[in-house]
């Protein structure tokens, strides 16, 4: 079984710059710190146990010489020459690898050291030349030791203790400890306030970019955000600032030309739709007035003359279309405005009933006239769509019931439905099942917040829209 990968803390490695260079000042100054330490205390080690050593070559081997014929008495005569010698100082006599005397001065007296085996071996094991050598004995701890020849072919071993040497070195590092502790609490405060400090101009670019990325760049006009201040290209943060402000300013003018190009082609299209309305409404005219001629008109006359006023309906349809979008592009907001929906409604099937004669239409309405909330005229131009396409897409004969009513104490329903053949059972899942808008309700009615539509027409079994 895999075992799942440990994450270390959430907090290391630092992630923001500023954090990235607070912890690299405080780290390399903790590694200096360490390198300045240890060499200090190894440079302290080394000049104290070389003291030691002088002091071990300057006594030589007259204290453990004098403990052959001495018999660790301070009043006798043949007593150890002690004379001189530092307190703890150690001697020792080996004959042939074998310890014959052991002593220490304390108190310019010398005392007999117990040894044990390893100690012996220890002792005997150190090389005759004049050298200082670091041994640990047991009854007396670590000690600095020279080993000499003596006048009877023995050897002569002197020792100093290494206590004091060891006490010192660790004071120093006491102190080193203490004083670059401090140093490194004191820096990385310093330090991250004076990164803080010199990173505020890249917080301000920071800030001048989140608020270009929040800005609407999709549409309309935009206000861009003044340019950054810190712009001097000597430093890095200068140099990112001169960028961004240039990038802004590219993005400024497309945005600009953008925006003069929309309003140049919403007001083309503007004017195109109102200049249009009227050549289109006279070519309608004309092909009606035409068609009402009480003389006979030929057969591809009037069939040109029936084109003539389908295409000028259509284009008056188009026109009327292009003139909304480029309002509702303009920013136009629709009106909402009390409408009687139930005049509207009566108004749209007349007609619809005009256009569609061999439909059979079905009006039903509201007891009491339904007003609600909107723009009369896009609400007319919904109603009138929903009942084309119930007319265009159903055959003659077919009966299309408009249906007007509140349904409960918050709701009004219009219907639109037919019982025409419907839409093929294979193609259902791409037919629309209608469409939907909602209008809050008129001053007077608490019944009805909106209202709602869905047309059934060809493609669906009737069904009914209600709003909420």
């Amino acid at each position: 079984m895999r075992r799942p990968l440990t994450r270390g803390p959430a907090w290391w490695p630092p992630r923001t710059l500023r954090a990235r260079l607070t912890a690299g000042l405080v780290v390399l100054l903790a590694v200096a710190s360490l390198a300045v330490g240890l060499t200090t205390v190894f440079a302290l080690e080394g000049f104290l146990v070389r003291r030691l050593d002088q002091q071990l070559t300057a006594a030589g081997g007259r204290f453990p010489a004098s403990l052959e014929h001495g018999e660790r008495h301070p009043d006798a005569d043949n007593a150890p020459d002690t004379r001189g010698q530092s307190d703890r100082t150690f001697g020792a006599r080996l004959l042939r690898g074998t310890t014959t005397d052991a002593a220490v001065v304390r108190d310019q007296t010398d005392a007999a050291v117990p040894l044990t085996g390893a100690d012996q071996r220890v002792l005997a094991g150190l090389p005759v030349d004049g050298d200082g050598h670091s041994v640990r004995l047991s009854a007396l701890g670590g000690y600095r030791v020279v080993a000499v020849h003596g006048d009877d072919g023995d050897v002569l071993v002197t020792g100093l203790p290494l206590r004091p040497v060891e006490e010192t070195v660790h004071r120093l590092e006491i102190v080193e400890t203490v004083v670059f502790g401090s140093a490194l609490l004191v820096t990385g405060v310093a330090g991250a306030l004076w990164v803080r400090l010199s990173l505020r101009p890249l917080r301000r670019v920071t800030t001048t970019a989140a608020g270009v990325a929040e800005l609407p760049l999709a549409s309309g006009e935009v206000a861009m955000p003044p340019p950054v201040p810190d712009t001097d290209p000597r430093t890095e943060v200068g140099q990112v600032g001169t960028a961004l402000n240039r990038m802004l300013g590219h993005v400024g003018d497309a945005l600009a030309r953008r925006q003069a190009s929309e309003e140049r082609l919403r007001h083309f299209a503007a004017d195109a739709s109102h200049e249009l309305r009227t050549p289109v409404a006279s070519v309608r005219g004309h092909a009606e007035l035409a068609l009402r001629h009480p003389g006979p008109v030929p057969d591809d006359v009037r069939h040109a003359l029936e084109r003539i006023q389908a295409e000028s309906e259509r284009m008056s349809t188009l026109v009327d279309d292009l003139l909304l979008l480029a309002r509702l592009d303009a920013g136009r907001p629709l009106a909402r405005r009390p409408v009687d929906l139930t005049r509207l409604v009566l108004d749209a099937t007349g007609d619809a009933r005009a256009a569609g004669p061999g439909h059979r239409w079905t009006l039903e309405l509201a007891e009491e006239p339904v007003t609600v909330l909107g723009d009369e005229h896009r609400l007319q131009q919904v109603v009138g769509n929903l009942l084309t396409n119930a007319r265009t897409h159903t055959p003659p004969g077919t009966r299309i019931t408009v249906r007007l009513a509140t349904a409960g104490a918050s709701r009004a329903e219009l219907t639109v439905s037919d019982d025409g053949p419907g839409c093929p059972r294979d193609y259902r899942t791409r037919c629309s099942s209608g469409s939907r808008a909602r209008t809050p309700a008129g001053p007077g009615r608490r019944a009805a917040p909106g209202w709602g539509w869905r047309s059934s027409g060809p493609w669906s079994r009737p069904t009914a829209a209600r709003s909420r």
